[in-house]
């Protein structure tokens, strides 16, 4: 495992069966921790800008590269990556290192995971800051074809469930064309929920927006799904009416207090439930898309120890 740049070398630790690979900072604030969990095509990378910030706060910063990523497991079975077993992975971390709860931060899936988490180990979470995405009220079909009635087989959800192994290998085969047309600022996005615009990313040849990840910062990444592939990761998407099914009987509302941060310019619409499912809930919006800790890292960290400390 190398050091990677600005966040320390990481750990592998055992949890759940399975092997996390985990960065932390802040040790010498034990007793406080703070859990922070990536989004999708993410690595524990993505929080380097909030890492020192919380430690410096007081916080032992725990960041894990959740399964299928980075240098953590890679299950073959689709299954193993249920809502169940991500937060189950989650829970077993916090035993790991001896804590019985903490306050959960999450970006995109890793925003959906605290949520679950909040529902599945709900005295595991003291509180909750999720970004991008809002909490995702339980619909009435199962996911995937509640998704393709509204949005069409192009929706890339759909496309991810209805046709595997296909975005799967563009992707593989032009990691560094797709993460680095991904991660700018400003992507056009017409139709927004047009599910081969992710292919047509990986096969762009000129890049749309202005980049937000230095040459260094993108390698991190490129290196990263070169060495893992898509697919361990793509599979939580595949596990999305599984997870719909492993829901119906769990309280829907979070009551843990939580702070959601949107970025204005994301693609991803606001949730105008939330305050119905999340009561506690305070909202604030930054003015940027949907890579909201990496665009936007000192509004980003003000924002999350303000309230943090409120």
């Amino acid at each position: 495992m190398s050091t990677i740049v600005n966040i320390p070398t990481p750990t592998l630790v055992p949890v759940n069966g399975i092997q996390l690979e985990v960065f932390e900072t802040g040790q010498e604030n034990r007793g406080n921790p703070i859990i922070l969990c990536h989004g999708w095509p993410e690595h524990a990378f993505s929080w380097r800008h909030q890492m020192p910030a919380l430690a410096a706060a007081g916080y032992h910063v725990i960041v894990p590269n959740q399964r299928g990523y980075g240098n953590s497991s890679c299950p073959d079975d689709v299954t193993d990556y249920d809502i169940v077993k991500l937060t189950d992975d989650l829970a077993a971390l916090l035993e790991h290192f001896g804590y019985d709860n903490a306050p959960f931060i999450g970006h995109d899936w890793g925003a959906n995971v605290v949520w679950s988490m909040a529902q599945l180990h709900p005295n595991r979470v003291s509180k909750i800051i999720n970004l991008a995405l809002p909490y995702q009220p339980r619909t009435p079909k199962p996911w995937i074809a509640f998704m393709e009635e509204v949005f069409g087989a192009d929706n890339y959800f759909v496309h991810f469930n209805r046709q595997p192994g296909v975005a799967d290998a563009a992707l593989d085969q032009n990691a560094a064309k797709f993460l680095g047309n991904l991660y700018r600022k400003n992507i056009p996005q017409t139709p927004p929920a047009h599910g081969m615009m992710l292919i047509n990313l990986a096969q762009a040849q000129k890049p749309l927006g202005d980049p937000i990840l230095s040459e260094d910062e993108l390698a991190v990444y490129v290196a990263a799904f070169e060495a893992t592939g898509f697919t361990g990761s793509i599979n939580w998407y595949r596990n999305m009416d599984r997870n719909w099914e492993l829901l119906e009987d769990v309280d829907p509302i979070i009551h843990q207090p939580a702070l959601m941060i949107y970025g204005e310019l994301d693609m991803i619409p606001k949730s105008e439930s939330l305050a119905d499912f999340v009561p506690n809930v305070d909202v604030v919006s930054l003015d940027c898309g949907h890579w909201v800790q990496q665009e936007m890292p000192d509004e980003t960290n003000n924002t999350i120890l303000e309230w943090l400390a409120a």
